[in-house]
């Protein structure tokens, strides 16, 4: 009986192990963007971290949509990568952060890589976005087409509210108040780096968290070995 329940403890013991280290990996796989919010009327930073492959394929391209509410984007260039875009017309009237007349917008910038980046390896794109003066309030998606030597993954699904995530979400931007001079804060080159910086600190943090979770569950699995062990060699006695 009492093998029966130290091999019962060992078998709950690993798959409550496993069950940690999914969940971690699990939030980890997705495209997420830094900063997750702006004020509207900024121009700011949008950092996308691309962390994983599809399904372990190693990543060759990556196509971000841009909102149809942005009128203006700048890519920020990054060794590694070429960057390309498509434009679109716009209607008439429409004018960007300044005011000035706009004729048309970028509608989709495409990082290529140069070398496909594996499965196991992180790298950030940023580009910079006018966040539109007029969505506050408002939660902008930037869907994004990841594209891999074998396959490819959409991540273009938006939860609705009250909803749970989906399983490919899009990168989404909460557009906040603009400040009491009507305009946001602009980020500066050194503020996109910290960006980075802090998501790569972040993935950084997971993978240590993971580390702790397994150690601290082999480290269970063993002491609860042991003491089955002791207790068989009694019964033997």
């Amino acid at each position: 009986m009492k093998r029966t329940t130290t091999r019962t403890m060992l078998v709950g013991g690993l798959a409550g192990a496993a069950l940690a280290i999914a969940v971690p990996l699990s939030a980890s796989a997705h495209i997420h963007v830094d900063p997750s919010s702006a004020a509207a009327g900024s121009s700011s930073v949008l950092t996308f971290s691309i962390g994983h492959g599809c399904d372990g394929s190693p990543t060759t391209a990556v196509d971000v949509t841009i909102p149809d509410e942005v009128m203006s984007v700048k890519p920020v260039a990054h060794a590694g990568w070429t960057i390309t875009t498509t434009t679109e017309a716009v209607k008439d009237g429409v004018v960007d952060a300044n005011g000035d007349p706009v004729s048309e917008r970028t509608s989709h910038v495409v990082y290529t890589a140069d070398t496909p980046l594996p499965d196991s390896q992180l790298d950030l794109l940023s580009l910079q976005v006018a966040v539109p003066g007029d969505a506050e309030g408002e939660t902008l998606a930037f869907p994004i087409e990841q594209s891999c030597e074998q396959g490819s993954t959409a991540w273009d699904q938006v939860a609705k509210k009250g909803e749970a995530e989906p399983e490919h979400p899009a990168p989404t931007l909460t557009v906040g108040a603009a400040s009491a001079d009507g305009h946001g804060t602009a980020d500066t080159p050194e503020q996109a780096d910290a960006a980075a910086t802090a998501d790569s600190d972040d993935v950084l943090a997971r993978s240590l968290g993971i580390a702790g979770l397994v150690l601290g569950a082999v480290a269970l699995i063993v002491a609860v070995a042991k003491g089955g062990g002791k207790r068989v060699a009694k019964e033997k006695k």
